[in-house]
């Protein structure tokens, strides 16, 4: 049976402290996504600024992007990215699926494609460099998402987990996590569903710590980045 996932009318800033307890990894794991956040906003404030201005001077669109994903326990939230799309990708990719099966096909098993029509020049070298989910640290000050979990899914997607589903229901996505640091998108879909699930099944301190140590050379190799 698949979970219910329950969405409802929500607020920007929305109030999460009661999922601290219900989310993996309880008050402890809460405690060190705000140390690690705020550590890492203002460590790569200057960066911020920096990819801000290449985005913006690139096409003049928002430096930016939130697209809405599912949380913990079914909340909603927009997932927050350094802009690397064209403005009017969403037009742009329904008429690439359209002209292309095989890319049409690469989009519905993986909704990933490794030849996005939608990725400006800067976005692309942003992409390459995993730099895109750093506005992601805003997401987890706020209680919507943790230093590592689960890959941030749309409700579209969570319905493909099927039984597994209930397992990323119990955890704040993840700016990083398993599936991250095991090559990414070279990673078929099935794997990744479960990679989520034995992630929360054997969730640890110890374990988080080491994905985070782990990121990092997986980061700068790019490993399954596109």
């Amino acid at each position: 049976m698949k979970p219910s996932v329950k969405l409802a009318a929500f607020p920007f800033f929305r109030e999460t402290k009661r999922l601290d307890n219900a989310a993996v990894g309880g008050p402890l794991k809460r405690s060190f996504d705000i140390v690690v956040a705020t550590l890492g906003l203002f460590i790569l404030s200057p960066l911020f600024i920096m990819l801000g201005f290449l985005i913006k001077m690139s096409d003049g669109g928002p430096v930016f992007y939130g697209h809405r994903r599912i949380g913990c326990g079914g909340q909603p939230f927009y997932c927050l990215k350094f802009r690397t799309m064209k403005t009017d990708g969403d037009a742009i990719l329904e008429s690439f699926l359209r002209e292309n099966p095989q890319a049409r096909q690469e989009w519905q098993t993986a909704r990933k494609l490794q030849s996005d029509p939608r990725v400006t020049d800067v976005g692309a070298v942003i992409r390459k460099l995993s730099l895109d989910e750093l506005p992601q640290l805003l997401n987890i000050l706020r209680g919507e998402m943790s230093i590592v979990g689960p890959r941030p899914v749309v409700l579209e997607e969570l319905e493909l987990y099927g039984p597994a589903a209930a397992y990323y229901l119990r955890s704040r996505p993840g700016l990083t996590g398993v599936w991250q640091i095991s090559g990414r998108n070279n990673v078929s879909y099935d794997k990744r569903v479960a990679f989520d699930q034995r992630y929360v099944e054997n969730w640890s301190f110890r374990g988080d710590v080491a994905i985070i140590l782990k990121t990092i050379p997986a980061v700068c190799a790019a490993r399954g980045s596109y």
